[in-house]
């Protein structure tokens, strides 16, 4: 009797057991075995939707083994989600372009300042937040493209020449509303003072040959075609053109001349934008974030950026594209990136007061 009240006390506590477990809620079998704190990953969110970038991310891994987890949207789009998913946020490292939208990630309080001697050694003080929040990682010039058979180059000289009367109905550029136009316009208010940008900015709407429409590739594309002479883009949609698989695009470029304003001795430079990265505020891997923006800024990842997307360099003596080379070699403007970006609203109200539509 003994033995028999053993076996039905085991069997009962197996049974136990047995339905203990079924009433549990099952495991995410989708999650990682890996705890959270001792993940090898950095989870970025990136604005930049150029392929070629995925070699960054695989080369930081190969070196390192830490896996890079990509989000991709717009920069607005990323920044709101960061506020929205606040401190539970998963995001590491914010990537964006232009140093309009950086500013605004920081104003929106969603990045922290870090100290490496690594990023301040080699990221120019111009081209990165005095604070640390980001760092600036490629340059990209806003240049004036011509037309070959309708300018001589010698006629051009400056961003506010294109506001002289002999540029009437010559003159292509892209909408108001185009952040790469709000970082030029605020880096003439930089420069030149407000009242004298916003003279030059009417002057220039006068010269206007059609109301702005398109992108940086249609102002080109209407300046090789004749609608317009003259045309103020990013450099590195002319150098993507030229190294077009399409020849129809090839053609265009072979049609176009690349003019970098305000040169000499006495000019300032060309205005040059950025690419550039932050930490989040939230960062689950602060450690991992920052060692993959170091990354991003040694030898190897700036000659990724520079071929990759036909982008200058941040950092100096890493080799530039070679079709982009062409072009040649230009004085930057060295105001400070955080300055003018912090001038995109003034900016836009600016032109918009102009008539810059």
């Amino acid at each position: 009797m003994k033995r028999l009240r053993y076996i039905l006390l085991a069997a009962a506590t197996a049974l136990l057991a047995l339905v203990w477990g079924c009433a549990q809620p099952q495991a995410d079998t989708t999650t990682t075995a890996t705890p959270p704190e001792t993940a090898a990953e950095v989870n970025l969110y990136s604005s930049r939707h150029y392929d070629t970038d995925e070699a960054l991310y695989e080369g930081f891994s190969e070196q390192t083994g830490i896996a890079v987890n990509l989000v991709e949207a717009s920069a607005d789009e990323l920044i709101e989600r960061i506020k929205s998913e606040g401190e539970n946020s998963p995001a590491d490292v914010l990537i964006t372009v232009d140093a309009g939208r950086l500013w605004r990630a920081t104003e929106e309080g969603i990045l922290q300042p870090i100290k490496s001697e690594t990023l301040e050694s080699a990221i120019p003080e111009n081209l990165r937040d005095p604070e640390g929040r980001w760092f600036g990682l490629s340059k990209r010039a806003r240049v004036i493209i011509y037309n070959k058979e309708n300018v001589d180059p010698s006629e051009l000289s400056s961003y506010e020449d294109l506001a002289d009367p002999k540029w009437q109905g010559r003159v292509l550029v892209r909408s108001s509303n185009n952040i790469y136009n709000q970082s030029l316009v605020g880096s003439l208010i930089a420069n030149l003072g407000e009242e004298e940008t916003e003279t030059w900015a009417k002057g220039l709407v006068e010269n206007f040959a059609r109301p702005p429409e398109g992108n940086d590739t249609d102002q080109i594309e209407a300046v090789a075609q004749g609608i317009g002479d003259v045309a103020i883009v990013n450099s590195y949609y002319v150098t993507r053109l030229a190294e077009s698989d399409d020849p129809d695009a090839r053609a265009t470029a072979e049609k176009i001349g690349v003019f970098f304003p305000n040169q000499g001795e006495d000019g300032r430079g060309t205005h040059v934008n950025i690419s550039g990265a932050g930490v989040v505020k939230t960062a689950p891997h602060p450690e991992a974030a920052v060692e993959f923006i170091e990354y991003l800024a040694s030898p190897e990842a700036q000659t990724i950026f520079a071929a990759g997307n036909y982008e200058y360099p941040a950092v100096e003596g890493v080799e530039v594209n070679e079709t982009l080379a062409q072009y040649g070699e230009f004085k930057n403007d060295s105001l400070s990136a955080a300055e003018f970006g912090s001038k995109n609203a003034d900016a836009l109200r600016l032109m918009d007061r102009a008539g810059w539509k």
